[in-house]
């Protein structure tokens, strides 16, 4: 990883002095004149910071209008109750999908007590007969409890016992940075009037406090992030989540309560309740889990419109395609919901870190009021109406857990609990230092069992990603042709995104910046959405003859870098290589991918996620206006536009080819290996969990698209990678590996294995530009 480091600061140190010199450079030539048939180029300052500017103000143009779009995917029935859930199954399930709640969930038939198997001060065991309960009073008993969840995962708390016969059961979910020690009334962090599982426990109710992935922040190798960010990252990548793994063990209790509420006299109902993070486990919950009576939401409830200013953990993919807050809600009718306007989790999580930057605030009280409204009017026609409250305490800032908010709670799970407000002092079992060291244990236990599921999927994803792609047919050049566009189109709208709309027309402006001796370079600019331009330098050698028509090959910078760079100036890791090749004959393009200027470009990856997008959906039109354009030149062979890009600009080469056609082959440089494992291992060092790199996460790979599957969607078009041994994106053995699956497909199934290759050559993350280059000259036919 090295290598891409210090390329990366070479390349900052290097680029603010890019257009300055590039501006001597035009100032001091004499002829600034555009190439011909386009107009001229008059955009003064850094294009490149212009082009990032404009993309997003498209993307947060894109968000405003989500809510909106969204009627397209809702076709309520409100026939009658039945009828509603139904018409909502599969909003249910794309809600399920994208929070990451994929695995098969146990339904325990009892929780495990765990109360003598922790370590206890000295080090030593607890004897056999010591008691089960940690803490009790006259109206309760305490228990810190696990339960098998899903996979070898399993959730952990406690569980409040009544003296009595419960009256309900109740899932109470602290926020991230709370134990559940801590609303049980075991330790202190929070008020006693706001300990919401305790006091739910002492007016009757039996509550399961599970424990969640806190948020301190920890040193993980070169980088500073939250527990919740790291176990996000690898998880998203496995089309999980953090938060898809926390309600996938609150659902493991509710299938405990709803097991044991069968059995029971009465039939006590279930409820889930909870603060700040806990209020949005609650919220998705009660619409995922139709057994769920009635839900709690408490300092969490807003549009979601600042989704992308959250912290990185808050990242959903298409959450605002098709859900606001109000939309989530809407699955809950015709259930009760409470949503209490309070004072929510406040946090900052800065940049510079090496973590996604992020901030939690408290929603204003206008914005919880509109986006409740929204979800009753969304409702509507539901009949009879359900029994919704918006509890507002003190403009919307004051103390959660209410007592008009746990009173509402109450009664809609059963009218005969009265809410207790009163408290009997709790006798501990346990010191606090104990319960102190108890909580921490469970908590490394926590994270230890998520990382490990996470790893177990990255295992098994080589025989997901074979099941996906069962219904490619390879076994003749004929048939994978007509079988593969379906696999294309899943990439195009299903990880990398597509926008709904046209390209803008061209529109043309150019200048001239380079003047050779065998070469002359031009900045040309091209308009692709609205707000959204194309950029990038364009030379053409002058030894082309009238009516002639060349090869052209696209030259993609990495990351932090400027098209200057792949022209002049002897960067160490391009070495000119847009001129170099310019000098053969070859007629060059080097576009700005945006992929510049740090937390500004990875900004644009928060805003475009939540809008099931990402940065490649941008991308994507930016390469397709510009080979549109080149193939409209009289100089250009429109069947000879080739690709060639070093480190980002080699993701580019696997992503950006399979979907735009006209390029006529792809040349993958010092970033080829086995993606998914770069991306989603703990363990190898290589990996993208430790680096600053918090935008690279895309939802689901693991299970749909490795390389060599990325490399499927480019065949039957030649492909190459080149390959430096001493490059530290990854091992020689991770990137032949991945490369064998590509050759195998192009030689022993398709038959065309003389348009498949692979160049290693001694040297580190760089363009070698030799096997390459004859690869070019062969497959474009140039001499």
């Amino acid at each position: 990883m090295w290598q891409l480091f210090l390329l990366s600061c070479s390349v900052q140190l290097w680029a603010a002095a890019v257009w300055l010199t590039l501006a001597a450079t035009t100032a001091a030539a004499e002829d600034v004149s555009p190439l011909p048939g386009t107009a001229p180029l008059t955009i003064a300052g850094d294009i490149a910071s212009k082009m990032i500017d404009g993309i997003d103000r498209f993307l947060l143009r894109e968000t405003a209008r989500a809510p909106q779009r969204r009627a397209k995917y809702w076709q309520r029935d409100f026939s009658s109750a039945d009828a509603y859930q139904k018409s909502i199954e599969p909003n249910r399930r794309r809600l399920a999908f994208i929070v990451g709640v994929r695995d098969p969930l146990h339904s325990p038939e009892a929780l495990e007590l765990v109360a003598t198997s922790e370590m206890l001060a000295g080090g030593r065991l607890g004897p056999p007969d010591a008691p089960a309960a940690i803490a009790a009073n006259d109206r309760l008993r305490v228990y810190a409890v696990r339960w098998p969840a899903f996979g070898d995962v399993c959730g952990e708390g406690l569980l409040l016992e009544p003296a009595t016969a419960p009256l309900a059961n109740v899932v109470a979910i602290p926020d991230a940075d709370h134990t559940p020690e801590m609303i049980a009334g075991l330790v202190d962090g929070v008020p006693a009037e706001a300990q919401y599982a305790r006091r739910l426990a002492e007016s009757g109710c039996r509550v399961v406090v599970p424990a969640l992935v806190n948020r301190q922040v920890e040193k993980r190798r070169n980088v500073r992030l939250t527990n919740r960010e790291w176990v996000y990252r690898p998880a998203f990548e496995m089309g999980r989540h953090v938060i898809g793994y926390e309600l996938q063990q609150v659902l493991a209790v509710v299938a405990w309560m709803s097991r044991n509420e069968q059995a029971a006299t009465g039939r006590p109902k279930i409820g889930v309740i909870g603060w700040g993070e806990g209020g949005l486990l609650a919220l998705y919950a009660g619409a995922l889990e139709p057994r769920i009576e009635a839900v709690c939401v408490s300092g969490y409830f807003d549009s979601r419109q600042d989704l992308w200013q959250e912290p990185l953990d808050r990242n959903v993919f298409g959450l605002l395609d098709q859900f606001g807050d109000a939309e989530v809600a809407s699955m809950i009718a015709p259930r009760t919901l409470i949503v209490e306007a309070c004072r929510g989790p406040e946090l900052t999580v800065p940049p510079g870190t090496g973590g996604g930057p992020g901030k939690l605030a408290t929603a204003p009280l206008k914005r919880v009021r509109e986006e409740f409204a929204r979800a009753k009017e969304l409702i509507g026609r539901l009949e009879p109406a359900p029994q919704w409250h918006l509890v507002e305490t003190p403009d919307g800032t004051g103390q959660f857990a209410s007592a008009a908010a746990l009173a509402a709670f109450c009664k809609a799970l059963a009218p005969a609990i009265e809410l207790a407000h009163s408290s009997e002092p709790l006798k501990l079992f346990r010191t606090t230092e104990q319960l102190s060291q108890q909580a921490a244990a469970r908590h490394n236990r926590l994270l230890h069992q998520l990382d490990r599921h996470t790893q177990w999927l990255l295992a098994e994803s080589p025989y997901t990603r074979e099941e996906f792609f069962k219904k490619l047919d390879r076994s003749s050049l004929e048939k994978f042709l007509q079988t593969v566009e379906p696999y294309r189109e899943y990439f195009r709208e299903e990880v990398i995104g597509r926008f709904d709309q046209p390209l803008l027309p061209p529109n043309p402006r150019s200048r001239k910046a380079y003047d050779t001796p065998k070469w002359t370079g031009y900045e040309v600019v091209l308009d692709v959405f609205p707000d959204v331009i194309a950029y990038g330098i364009l030379l053409l050698p002058k030894d082309i003859k009238p009516g002639e028509r060349r090869p052209v090959v696209v030259c993609q910078h990495g990351l932090e870098g400027r098209p200057q760079q792949v022209v002049t100036g002897g960067h160490r890791a391009y070495h000119d290589f847009a001129a170099r090749l310019a000098e053969r004959g070859f007629i060059t393009f080097a576009p700005q991918n945006p992929y510049i200027f740090g937390d500004r470009f990875r900004s644009l990856q928060r805003k475009a996620n939540p809008l099931k997008r990402t940065l490649f959906s941008i991308i994507v039109p930016q390469h397709q206006q510009i080979v549109d354009w080149l193939s409209s030149l009289p100089q250009v062979d429109p069947q000879r536009i080739a690709f060639y890009g070093l480190s980002y600009g080699g993701k580019t080469a696997m992503r950006v080819p399979p979907l735009v056609k006209n390029y006529c082959l792809s040349i993958c440089s010092a970033d080829f290996n086995d993606w998914i494992w770069k991306n989603v291992s703990t363990r190898a060092p290589y990996s993208y969990v430790w680096t600053g790199e918090y935008e690279i996460f895309e939802f689901d790979l693991g299970n749909t698209f490795n390389y060599a599957e990325m490399a499927a969607l480019i065949a039957p078009r030649p492909f190459m990678v080149e390959r430096g041994h001493f490059d530290g994106v990854a091992p020689d053995e991770t990137v032949a590996y991945e490369f064998a699956k590509v050759r195998h497909l192009y030689q022993a199934r398709l038959g065309i294995g003389d348009r498949c290759r692979i160049e290693w050559f001694v040297g580190p993350h760089t363009i070698h530009g030799v096997g390459t280059f004859e690869f070019l000259h062969e497959k474009l036919n140039w001499r």
